[in-house]
């Protein structure tokens, strides 16, 4: 995975490029979804950060219109729970699929090499060029079962 402080100037660039000032709370969102393993919702993120940075002041429209530019640019990955919103996590981990209980929304990162040979072989069947895909499984966790 990229070095933080690689990361940190690809962000300052991404920045720079949509005319926008780099601060500390900025960076706090990003280094939040460095430092933490896990999907979280922009709440979760705001939640936290307050917590653990009392003496900064940020406000959720500014963790929004982060992960939204980190997004954008892939350096985040969200998955979306329709009407309940998206989780967050860093988009530059190794690719991955996801298992989601309906129940207690759990999540479970998992990677088979079968589906993704199986995607490709289906992506050449119909002359298709996949340049990404995204695998959720929805149903219940075995807590929830």
């Amino acid at each position: 995975m990229i070095e933080y402080p690689l990361l940190l100037e690809k962000f300052q660039t991404l920045l720079k490029e949509n005319a926008l000032k780099f601060t500390k709370q900025r960076e706090l969102v990003l280094k939040f979804l460095y430092e933490n393993n896990g999907h979280f919702t922009p709440e979760d993120i705001y939640t936290l950060l307050k917590e653990q940075h009392p003496d900064v002041n940020i406000g959720i429209a500014t963790v929004y219109r982060t992960l939204a530019l980190l997004e954008t640019s892939e350096i985040a990955s969200s998955i979306s729970f329709g009407v309940q919103g998206k989780k967050y996590e860093l988009g530059l981990k190794k690719h991955h699929d996801h298992l989601i209980c309906t129940k207690c929304g759990s999540i479970i990162e998992f990677y088979d090499e079968t589906i993704e040979e199986r995607q490709e072989a289906i992506a050449k069947k119909f002359n298709f060029q996949m340049t990404d895909h995204t695998m959720k499984i929805i149903g219940l966790c075995e807590k929830c079962q």
